[in-house]
């Protein structure tokens, strides 16, 4: 059957150019029910996104779960065997979107690869990756991080397990300041302190910084996790990879369900990872199974606002790229206006008296948006703002999953406690 691709939307055209591709790999479509039992998200809850799933009583009365992830289903239905099974889907889930409380369905592709891994398939998954993203946007990155390598540097000292956390968190957050002070209140030694600041600070391609992060490795275990991800590298580089590889150990997950590689991909215009991915050999362990395991899954429900930034308006013209900034009403969000005036994103619009609450300044590629203070987190972790000025109460009450990206050092306030005599 023929048909034009200009009638398919671009999560359509992106689902049948990547199926293709992993089939060409020798990769089987993997189908499955969209119901699972929910004692198997229950014992499983930190491998998944949220701890929220839908749930129902079939007609026997067994409690069920609409799928909030696929990996779990395939793992617990794949035979433990070493001879590699290499699987793709496409398939919905069912996941709270952010801080809305409301669920949403969600179209994911992936693929994994379980068996015996080493380095060759290993490699093969980070290119199949890169190439996923290539798929979806012309300019995209890929950023690499090892678990064992992060394991092995943290194992080196006898830290609490509010440290260990603690230090987690500051490096996926790149939060220098913080860590410094974790580990000068637990009185850690100051070359720890700063192998610490200078692994979380680190990020480039691999020939940028694979050496220094040999530097780095305080034992055989950090050793092993730097030769493997030099490995995999060189195997990725054989079978024709993107330079838009980096190394980005921000970039971490709960390790007790993944081991070693873990990864995420971004394409320029999606302000959110749009593929995620890693080593899972714990996970495969949890349900009794010796099999290696590694693979991804790209959300394909992010797309929707590639394509509508890219729409052509009625002229067909293509669209010019803004900036859209969300600042919050009052006082505050005048003073952090003047800040953006100051470096050359001005918007002589937003002064003008009225009950305009969107202001754009097209010469200049820029876009605010007038909103309460407590939806300003909400407004870019849905993807509606590219940036955004809040107060510190404001990301700590809600914990939205948005980068913090600096302290503006602006509307700071005192707090009187007053008490009877």
């Amino acid at each position: 059957m023929n048909f034009s691709g200009d009638v398919l939307q671009h999560e359509e055209r992106a689902i049948f150019r990547l199926r293709t591709m992993y089939s060409g790999f020798g990769y089987i479509h993997y189908r499955m029910n969209r119901f699972e039992e929910y004692d198997l998200y229950v014992r499983n809850k930190n491998f998944l996104a949220s701890d929220d799933i839908i749930t129902f009583n079939d007609a026997s009365g067994r409690l069920l779960a609409l799928r909030p992830d696929v990996t779990l289903s395939i793992v617990k239905n794949t035979k433990d065997e070493e001879t590699p099974r290499k699987l793709y889907y496409n398939e919905n889930v069912y996941r709270p979107s952010g801080t809305a409380h409301e669920f949403k369905e969600r179209m994911q592709v992936g693929l994994e690869h379980i068996g015996a891994i080493d380095l060759s398939a290993m490699a093969e998954v980070i290119v199949l990756a890169d190439r996923s993203l290539a798929t979806i946007g012309a300019r995209h990155s890929l950023g690499i991080s090892h678990l064992g390598f992060l394991c092995g540097v943290l194992d080196s000292q006898p830290l609490t397990e509010r440290q260990r956390s603690g230090i987690l968190a500051c490096i996926s957050e790149k939060n220098v300041p913080e860590l410094r002070r974790i580990c000068a209140e637990g009185g850690l030694c100051a070359e720890f302190e700063d192998g610490l600041a200078r692994l979380a600070s680190l990020y480039g391609t691999f020939p940028e910084v694979l050496d220094t992060l040999k530097t780095l490795s305080v034992s055989d275990k950090t050793d092993a996790a730097v030769e493997e991800l030099a490995g995999i590298y060189a195997r990725a580089a054989e079978l024709g990879v993107s330079g838009r590889l980096y190394l980005d150990f921000s970039i971490v997950n709960d390790m007790s369900y993944y081991s070693g590689l873990i990864f995420q991909g971004y394409v320029d215009g999606i302000p959110a990872a749009v593929l995620s991915g890693g080593r899972y050999d714990h996970l495969m362990r949890r349900f009794g199974k010796k099999s290696g395991a590694i693979g991804f899954a790209v959300y394909l429900d992010l797309l929707e606002r590639l394509e509508e930034e890219h729409r052509p308006d009625a002229g067909g013209n293509a669209p010019r790229q803004m900036l859209n900034i969300a600042l919050p009403k009052g006082r505050l969000g005048e003073d952090v206006y003047e800040v953006f005036e100051k470096i050359g994103y001005g918007c002589p619009a937003i002064r003008e008296p009225g009950r305009k609450l969107v202001f754009e300044n097209p010469e200049v590629g820029v876009r605010y948006f007038w909103v309460k203070p407590s939806d300003v987190a909400i407004y870019v972790e849905r993807g509606a703002a590219d940036i955004g000025v809040a107060g510190k109460d404001i990301l700590l009450e809600y914990a939205p999953d948005v980068y913090e990206l600096a302290d503006l050092g602006i509307g700071r306030c005192r707090m009187a406690v007053a008490a009877q005599k």
